[in-house]
């Protein structure tokens, strides 16, 4: 596991309910990956490899879009290291969920 990424989804939306409903499709789609994740208030981390992550970062907005967003915004935060490993979220926040 090279890369880390930490991605905010900011679909347009009528109201919180359809913004929730949208984010949710989102993070449905980001469950499917198999991959590492955890959900916090404001975004989701997905830990991968950097090149399969950046697909998901890119297919996370067409998801948005599908859902009915008229468009999305996205902050995303990329942890990556080539020749190694990135800090796990295991690491970064079990000891603050106990």
């Amino acid at each position: 596991m090279n890369a880390s990424v930490a991605i905010q989804s900011l679909p347009k939306a009528a109201d919180d309910e359809e913004l929730i409903r949208i984010v949710d499709q989102v993070i449905d789609y980001i469950r499917s990956t198999g991959l590492n994740y955890y959900v916090g208030p404001f975004e989701t981390t997905i830990e991968g490899d950097y090149d399969q992550l950046m697909d998901i970062v890119k297919e996370c907005q067409h998801i948005a879009i599908r859902a009915g967003a008229p468009s999305v915004a996205a902050y995303i935060k990329v942890s990556y290291h080539p020749e190694g490993d990135v800090l796990t979220i295991e690491k970064k926040v079990t000891k603050h969920h106990q």
